[in-house]
């Protein structure tokens, strides 16, 4: 059950990184499920783990590392977002 809960959650982290970014219309689920859980092990990573936690993941750091991946990954890829 705990893993469900981490794939929502890695969803919705992905989800606000992407709007945050402006690049969320090309990813997926699939990819804001990924952008949101590798995020949050960057993010907790480099910030540690303060602030609100849901499903065993700091909620600010995890955002704030979902968001460099997507801005690294948009970069490396080349998407442009939708203006």
């Amino acid at each position: 059950m705990i893993m469900i809960w981490s794939l929502i959650v890695g969803a919705i982290i992905g989800a606000i990184a992407g709007a945050i970014t402006n690049r969320g219309a090309a990813m997926g689920w699939i990819a804001n499920i990924v952008a949101g859980l590798v995020g949050a092990w960057i993010g907790q990573g480099l910030l540690g783990t303060w602030g609100p936690s849901l499903a065993g993941m700091a909620l600010i750091p995890s955002i704030i590392g979902a968001v460099i991946l997507v801005l690294i990954i948009s970069t490396i890829f080349g998407v442009r977002a939708n203006k």
